[in-house]
């Protein structure tokens, strides 16, 4: 069976990369945007930075800033009647992994309709058309939905989220500016740094990895466990470095898929509003201790890429659990919570089930079941 790599078309990498988009939409014929973003970004002036540029270019676009923290299926909905509305003819999604999975649905909807309704689009939807041209800038450094093909919407009436994988829905263009991303309080940044960590080891651990998505993820690793606390700390270089580091690992993890601290995430956030970043942080070492005995020789070259010293002198049991205490170390120098107050014991059978049933769910190295997926949950009260 044939490995398959998929990337954005063009990506822009380092400070003042948004400069570069009017040349973008200009060459590629483009004649308006509709800008997706959440109302955060308008309130703080950080979508002025693109919207002053592409005013300077004499460009065309409309707003939807309406997109919720966890994106809905009206958020989807909405988004397609303002899209329509405004005559737009593409994309410019504007944020964290909110606005460009909100993007991307919407994308797949305007060229392939009969995909209308969004629970249509779980799993690996039948798309014919590749979805409208996407412009996705970042102003988190974690989730790397500018560089993947999956999309996750939240379905409020059955409180449970649904992850899309489509190759037809990837941003055409990333602009992965660092400036863009100075606004990020700290928790944020660490909450979604975290996330892009979660997506590195699990994308590194998952069934599907290879040799050229494992060189990915070893390296976001590096860099994540090298930048995350002085982004935290506001300190520029480590923005940057973050910036580059959640990238890399999208580029990874995107095309391998990933494991069931997404899959319990992902129902968390559903369920209790818990933001995605904090819920994988906090299920991330739970899940690397369950499937440890499923990974081989991988977690020394974690902990060697978090900076463990001495991982050849360990025995396999010594680095396992050293990979997994830089981990746990990481995440509280970060100020991300190990327990999560809000989550009930009562809860705990649909938490189990709707992991189970997670896209995410079949790539983790060790098999599982809802019975044991409800003991994991169980280690956050």
């Amino acid at each position: 069976m044939a490995n398959r790599i998929m990337l954005n078309q063009t990506s822009y990498h380092g400070a003042g990369a948004i400069r570069e988009i009017p040349g973008e939409v200009k060459s590629r014929g483009f004649k308006k945007a509709l800008i997706c973003c959440g109302p955060t970004l308008i309130k703080h002036g950080v979508i002025a930075h693109v919207t002053d540029i592409l005013d300077e270019a004499g460009l065309k676009y409309a707003i939807y800033s309406e997109i919720k923290p966890n994106p809905t299926i009206e958020n989807v909905v909405e988004g397609v009647a303002a899209f329509k509305a405004a005559g737009a003819d593409y994309l410019i999604a504007i944020g964290g992994g909110s606005p460009m999975d909100t993007a991307k649905a919407i994308g797949i909807i305007i060229n392939n309709p009969e995909f209308a309704d969004v629970r249509s689009l779980e799993g690996v939807a039948d798309t014919k058309k590749p979805c409208v041209p996407i412009i996705a800038i970042p102003t988190t450094a974690g989730t790397a939905a500018e560089v993947t093909i999956n999309y996750v919407i939240t379905d409020v009436e059955r409180k449970r989220k649904f992850v899309c994988v489509d190759p037809h829905d990837m941003p055409i263009i990333a602009v992965v500016d660092p400036d863009m991303m100075s606004s990020m309080p700290k928790g944020l940044t660490a909450s979604t740094g975290m996330d892009a960590l979660t997506h590195a080891i699990e994308g590194y651990t998952t069934k599907a990895a290879w040799e050229m998505t494992d060189m990915f993820h070893l390296e976001a690793i590096k860099l994540i466990s090298k930048y995350l606390r002085s982004s935290v700390a506001g300190e520029k270089e480590g923005r940057e470095g973050m910036a580059l580091g959640q990238y890399i690992a999208g580029m990874g993890f995107s095309n391998v898929g990933l494991g069931i601290a997404h899959s319990m995430a992902h129902t968390l956030g559903a369920v209790y509003d818990t933001p995605h970043g904090v819920a994988c942080a906090m299920m991330l070492p739970i899940v690397m201790e369950y499937n440890a005995d499923f990974t081989g020789e991988k977690y020394r070259e974690i902990a060697r890429a978090m900076g463990v010293k001495g991982v050849d002198d360990m025995s396999q049991a010594e680095y396992r659990r050293a990979a997994i205490d830089a981990v746990k170390k990481l995440s509280k120098d970060v100020g991300i919570p190990e327990k999560l107050d809000a989550l009930k014991e009562e809860d705990l059978p649909f938490l189990a089930e709707s992991a189970y049933a997670d896209a995410c769910r079949p790539g983790n190295p060790r098999d599982t079941s809802p019975e044991e997926l409800t003991e994991l949950f169980r280690k956050l009260m």
